[in-house]
């Protein structure tokens, strides 16, 4: 016969090994989020596609890095158009906007420059932050260092998008030189 303290103590145990049998159950059914382990590129995005679609959409932008180190990889021009491909994807399952889907594509295939976009006056908004400007730029040339020449092998593209960066710089600091002798 076991003492009532006794049975009480190994009750309280019970019910604590089978809530933690409970909590561990819903744990597992929470994603696990990990990235994509093939090393081709088609079979990642269906691999994160899948994960995405499975609740880890938080994870993208990690996600959007881990793809790129694929194709990198194994860097062919078609790949613009895979990447393209998955970002329509995207902004039709509603994981990015149609803006955020432009931006990540423009801002690792395409020569323009992202850190240029609005309608800002130059002297009043541009210059006082120049130095800004110029990091944002120089930091977005080395992703399109990445997916143009890395990813895609678009040499021509990417050293178009250099030679605007030089001619930005060289164009903002005459700007910003006659905006500081006219005041």
């Amino acid at each position: 016969m076991i003492p009532n303290t006794i049975r009480q103590r190994l009750l309280v145990i019970a019910g604590l090994v089978a809530s933690s049998f409970v909590l561990a159950s819903c744990a597992s059914t929470a994603p696990t989020c990990v990235g994509p382990q093939s090393k081709n590129l088609g079979t990642a995005i269906a691999s994160v596609q899948s994960s995405l679609m499975d609740g880890c959409h938080a994870h993208f932008d990690r996600y959007y890095s881990d793809l790129l180190s694929i194709a990198e990889g194994d860097p062919k021009p078609e790949n613009k158009r895979e990447f393209s491909q998955f970002l329509v994807w995207s902004s039709d399952k509603g994981l990015l906007s149609n803006r955020q889907a432009e931006d990540y594509y423009n801002r690792y295939f395409n020569v323009k420059f992202m850190s240029l976009k609005g309608d800002y006056n130059n002297c009043s908004h541009t210059c006082p932050n120049k130095q800004k400007v110029l990091f944002d730029m120089e930091r977005e040339l080395s992703e399109k260092e990445r997916g143009l020449l890395k990813v895609s092998l678009d040499s021509d593209g990417y050293y178009r998008a250099d030679r605007l960066y030089q001619e930005v710089e060289l164009v903002l600091e005459a700007t910003c030189s006659a905006c500081s002798a006219g005041r």
